[in-house]
């Protein structure tokens, strides 16, 4: 039996990898760090807010959207309203495709709101994860040559034209080292940084103009909103960025013994600006739930162990995967999830690694206060915001109401109410919330496939019982809360759902039932206005 790679003691990695890495002798992590600062330094200048539109983006992004909504208005629109909204989506899925690579990276991050936008929506962008039309072979290998300054044939002895996937910024390939190793090269598109650079002057530019002209806009801050999506997309542009946050996550990965994940090596000298190879993986796709079942895979197990390991690289480490969906998990027949695609990962400064860690603990104990508390340190609420006033402005001090036995009336009109009073708080989403939140919501989503028996409530003590067993010192010292001997209060988590207090379990499944009735009585509400 072949002794284990000597990099495992320092990453979360497979057992027995194509090369060894080692952090000392990387040739393209040099100088990652300054390379990290100045890609930040950028952002104020992307930003900026020109005094003149650029005219001829602006015009070509209106025509595109313009000509989409025309169509679905002349064909679509009276075909029924699931009908409508199949085909606005579709058009408008078209439309972001022909756009171009930041316009694609804003549907992907649409494909992530299920729960929040309609189901057409999410279907639809969902296939701007990974079935963008390629760029040509030629292209490819264009790009493949002048990052190695040689030739293909001489570092590759084996490169599949097809690639396995593409998305907004990049496509992925198969190929094999002339050194006999099997890798994927990751490759990015041709003039992608240019054209990200030109869209995010549009969006600096429209983001302000939505500011209190959609009042439920300021709830999701366009300005903050293209701020991050500024940070994340322009960071994706250097791959190099994005092989150092495979080794940081693979090091927190190893470091809290999460072996039941693992990221994919990074090749020690093959990691330029424009192309990356790393380490071949493979396995179950993230969707693929019945062959996971049927190879013996507890689906269950997986899910647990990905939501227990994101939250300990935020709340203890504050790194995690920052675009968590199923075109970037595959499961393998061990039951180990492969966790690709590092360019988007979420990194918190400590003030906000110890509000997120204190936002989630107030859950699970149902301190209020704290909640509250947190979410001004993280900016979603005015620094001069009293806590006791939004407590009671907002009804989190009232028993809980079965929403689901509302008429549909009086569920708009709690949505309306409840709008109007973040509003008049001025309640933002901050950046670094929004990134959390994304990836929160996916894997509220994987849960319905995965798990869709399992007891809400139960999981939720069961993932507490476990930061109490395996962090309760961690914890006390950044939040004081001794969460080892601090019982477990899922008040507030019944009340968010709309659950009597005496409540004592819950399936995914029921909760599914609960949404789609609170939908359907939205829906009639606004069929009778």
């Amino acid at each position: 039996m072949a002794a284990p790679a000597p990099d495992l003691e320092t990453y979360s990695f497979s057992e027995e990898g194509p090369w060894v890495v080692d952090p000392a002798r990387l040739d393209w992590r040099g100088d990652v760090e300054a390379l990290r600062a100045r890609t930040r330094a950028e952002l104020p200048r992307l930003l900026r807010r020109r005094r003149v539109p650029p005219t001829s983006r602006i015009a070509r992004v209106t025509r595109a959207l313009g000509t989409s909504f025309a169509l679905w208005y002349l064909l679509d629109r009276k075909k029924g309203r699931e009908a409508s909204r199949r085909g606005l989506s579709a058009r408008l899925r078209l439309a972001f495709q022909r756009l171009g690579p930041t316009y694609i990276k804003l549907g992907q991050i649409l494909s992530a709101g299920e729960g929040i936008f309609p189901e057409e929506v999410v279907s639809q962008f969902r296939l701007l994860r990974d079935r963008v039309p390629a760029e040509p072979f030629e292209v490819v290998r264009a790009t493949v040559e002048a990052e190695l300054a040689g030739r293909l044939e001489d570092v590759f002895a084996e490169f599949e034209p097809t690639p396995i996937a593409a998305a907004s910024i990049a496509q992925v390939h198969r190929a094999r080292l002339r050194t006999g190793e099997p890798v994927v090269v990751k490759v990015q598109r041709r003039d992608v940084a240019r054209l990200v650079r030109h869209d995010l002057a549009v969006m600096s530019f429209i983001a302000p103009l939505l500011v209190g002209r959609i009042p439920v806009s300021a709830l999701a801050n366009p300005p903050a909103l293209i701020e991050l999506f500024a940070e994340t997309i322009v960071e994706e542009l250097d791959f190099r960025l994005e092989a150092d946050s495979m080794l940081d996550i693979g090091r927190v990965l190893a470091m809290t013994n999460q072996r039941s994940i693992v990221v994919p090596r990074p090749h020690p000298t093959l990691v330029t600006r424009r192309m990356l190879v790393m380490e071949q993986l493979s396995g179950y796709g993230w969707d693929d739930v019945t062959g996971m079942r049927k190879a013996g895979i507890a689906t269950e197990e997986v899910l647990r162990g990905l939501v227990i390991a994101f939250l300990e690289g935020a709340l203890l480490y504050g790194v995690f995967h920052g675009d968590l969906h199923g075109g970037n998990l595959f499961v393998q027949p061990s039951g180990r999830v492969a966790l690709l695609d590092h360019g988007i990962t979420g990194r918190l400064g400590e003030p906000e690694r110890r509000a997120f860690l204190r936002l989630l603990v107030g859950g699970t104990t149902n301190d209020i206060v704290s909640q509250i508390e947190a979410l001004r340190e993280l900016g979603a609420l005015p620094p001069d915001a009293d806590t006791e006033t939004v407590i009671h402005d907002l009804g989190l001090d009232r028993p809980a109401q079965d929403i689901t036995l509302l008429s549909a009336e009086e569920l708009t009109a709690e949505i309306r109410d409840l709008t109007r009073q973040l509003l008049s708080y001025g309640v933002k989403m901050p950046k670094e919330l929004m990134l959390f939140v994304k990836d929160m919501l996916f894997l509220d989503g994987a849960v319905a496939t995965m798990a869709p028996e399992i007891d809400l409530l139960g999981e939720v003590a069961v993932i507490a019982a476990y930061f109490a067993e395996h962090h309760a010192q961690r914890i006390a010292a950044d939040v004081g809360v001794d969460v080892a001997s601090t019982p477990v209060n899922l008040d507030g988590l019944r009340a968010s759902i709309g659950l009597a207090a005496d409540t004592e379990a819950i399936t995914y499944r029921e909760i599914q039932q609960r949404r789609q009735v609170i939908r359907e009585k939205l829906e009639a509400n606004r069929n009778e206005d």
